[in-house]
């Protein structure tokens, strides 16, 4: 029997041929959507994933709001945090900050519009990033509670405004409703909104950790929290410094990656492509483009930047990795400070030992400025505890002054500091040590992984960068615990030492029937301690010796990763 042939151009469903669609039926499906409606269906990636985890997103994302406010505004922060249960695993949560408030008219984009804000555009540091976090926990109150937030915000003259505010997910446009003017004397921003399928709980993961970690890395903060039970924590100011205001910065040659670089040229205004790098690239002088020109001959910087292909901006990177450049500005970074530091983690952790540490500026793709702060603490209540009383190595994420609780694993944070060989440094176990690493990122850019900005990518210039910071805190951690044994092993030996003259002195003139215990005494210990201290002297000069060693190889492996970003020291 002859079996029937399938014809090509037809499909088959369930054994059977069916008729193709022909592209004009598929494409009838083709629809444009909003940058709103994409999250409402992808929520877990502006961080709302498990109930806790979704709780603490939203009082991040608030309060890291009202700390750009009131810094960018001068003002030292006062920040109100209050969580009220509704019913099960629905809370009511306040927010306020006595930053310089948000104008009537542009509350609805601010808290109601996905990508619109005061921040991406700009190259400084601020926590927030994307102008999608507030909008992202407005939107997230509306999914889960089918409420829109309400506003309470003033600037300072005399008036205030409320109001509640909604997104419209087809099209990404706030809705603005019951707005009321009144005198009043209130300034600043306060957010009032309620969100269901939540958990609070006071875990690791939970909105207390997280202020408590908040209040570490902005110790001119004061922080009030009230817990759904009525528990009242306050974090005080620990500084009356207000750190000093960011400043908007240039992109920086190296780094800058050739799309970038190309497309930064064709919306200049400059006419020549040397006037386009003088004026709108950082380091860049006449003398560096003179450089440049003897690096690339071939390359026209007498062209108008619009001219310029995607070819060319490519051989101009490869150009700018040719020549030495002054290190990048730190103008648009404000790092916390070694002494600011030192005083957060001596108040929370009171250790036995603590080193702080900053590196210099350095620049990763899109020739974005970044610096790295890090600090290492032992002893005292250093160290993460477990349920069972045992206590291991911590890591304390941070980015911009912003603690990171969630996502560790794939950080770059997380990755440099395992990466380490601890052993070195004295540490035998990292997981069974009492000590607490502390890594700050500060970026006008932080290059994130997901846009809930908890971990960070581990971009290789980010990551040695990390590395260095953490070897230079351990160096010094090593160093303590050296001199710690050393000195432990020094008491014991004298110790024991004494013991033995102590009898000497008793016995030999007994037997030998003349002399004084007293004097023999003296004499030994004498000459005995006078023994010591040349021997200890001779290991002090020994010790001194490695640790100058393990140092210039530090330096060396430092110096090693940046044989590509090389910077003009006398420049600087």
């Amino acid at each position: 029997m002859a079996t029937k042939e399938k014809n090509p151009d037809k499909g088959v469903e369930n054994g059977k041929e069916v008729e193709p669609k022909s592209a004009e039926e598929i494409f009838e499906e083709f629809k444009e959507h909003s940058v709103a409606e994409f999250f409402t269906k992808n929520k877990q990636m502006l961080g709302f994933s498990g109930k806790v985890r979704s709780l603490t997103t939203v009082i991040h994302e608030y309060v890291t709001n009202g700390l750009d406010a009131c810094e960018e505004a001068g003002i030292l922060p006062d920040i109100t945090v209050k969580i009220t249960s509704v019913q099960e695993e629905h809370y009511l949560v306040k927010v306020a900050d006595n930053g310089p408030g948000i104008p009537l008219d542009h509350i609805g984009r601010a808290l109601g519009m996905m990508l619109s804000g005061t921040k991406f555009h700009r190259y400084m540091q601020q926590r927030g990033q994307q102008g999608i976090g507030a909008t992202g926990c407005t939107m997230f109150a509306q999914l889960t509670s089918g409420k829109p937030i309400h506003i309470r915000s003033s600037t300072g003259n005399g008036k205030v405004y409320e109001c509640n505010v909604s997104v419209n997910i087809k099209t990404n446009m706030p809705n603005v409703s019951d707005v009321q003017e009144y005198e009043g004397e209130f300034r600043g921003v306060e957010v009032m909104a309620e969100f269901a399928d939540v958990k609070y709980d006071r875990s690791e993961y939970s909105p207390l950790e997280y202020l408590k970690r908040t209040a570490i890395a902005n110790p001119h903060a004061e922080i009030s929290f009230i817990d759904p039970e009525g528990r009242k924590v306050r974090f005080p100011r620990v500084s009356e410094s207000l750190p000093e205001r960011p400043h908007e910065v240039q992109p920086h040659p190296l780094g800058l990656e050739s799309h970038t670089l190309y497309e930064l040229m064709r919306i200049s205004p400059a006419r020549k492509v040397s006037s386009f790098m003088t004026t709108e690239l950082v380091r860049v002088t006449s003398s560096k483009v003179d450089e440049l020109r003897n690096v690339i001959p071939q390359f026209d910087f007498d062209m108008s930047p619009k001219d310029v292909t995607w070819e060319d901006a490519r051989r101009l990177v490869a150009g700018f990795k040719k020549v030495k450049w002054v290190a990048p500005s730190a103008e648009g970074l404000r790092p916390i400070g070694n002494d600011q530091i030192e005083i957060s983690l001596r108040s929370l952790l009171s250790p036995e030992y603590l080193s702080v540490r900053s590196r210099p500026p350095k620049v990763y793709k899109g020739g974005v400025p970044f610096i790295v702060e890090a600090a290492i603490s032992y002893g005292g209540k250093s160290g993460a505890r477990t349920e069972a009383g045992s206590v291991g190595g911590e890591i304390m994420r941070f980015s911009n002054r912003s603690p990171l609780l969630f996502d560790a694993g794939g950080c770059a944070i997380t990755k440099a500091v395992k990466g380490i060989e601890w052993k070195r440094y004295g540490i035998s176990d990292f997981d069974t040590i009492p000590v607490t690493v502390f890594v700050n990122i500060l970026s006008a850019f932080v290059p994130y992984t997901g846009a809930g900005k908890q971990s960070i990518a581990s971009e290789p210039e980010v990551v040695d960068e990390i590395k260095f910071a953490v070897m230079d805190v351990a160096r010094d951690l090593q160093r303590y615990i050296a001199g710690k044994v050393r000195e432990e092993t020094r008491a014991t030996k004298r110790k024991a030492i004494i013991r033995y003259i102590q009898l000497l002195s008793e016995h030999l003139p007994m037997l030998a029937n003349t002399g004084n215990k007293e004097d023999l005494e003296k004499k030994l210990t004498v000459l005995v301690f006078d023994k010591f201290k040349a021997d200890e002297a001779e290991e002090d000069k020994k010790e001194k010796k490695t640790r100058v060693l393990m140092e210039e190889e530090g330096n060396e492996s430092d110096s090693d990763s940046d044989g590509k970003i090389e910077f003009d020291e006398e420049d600087m």
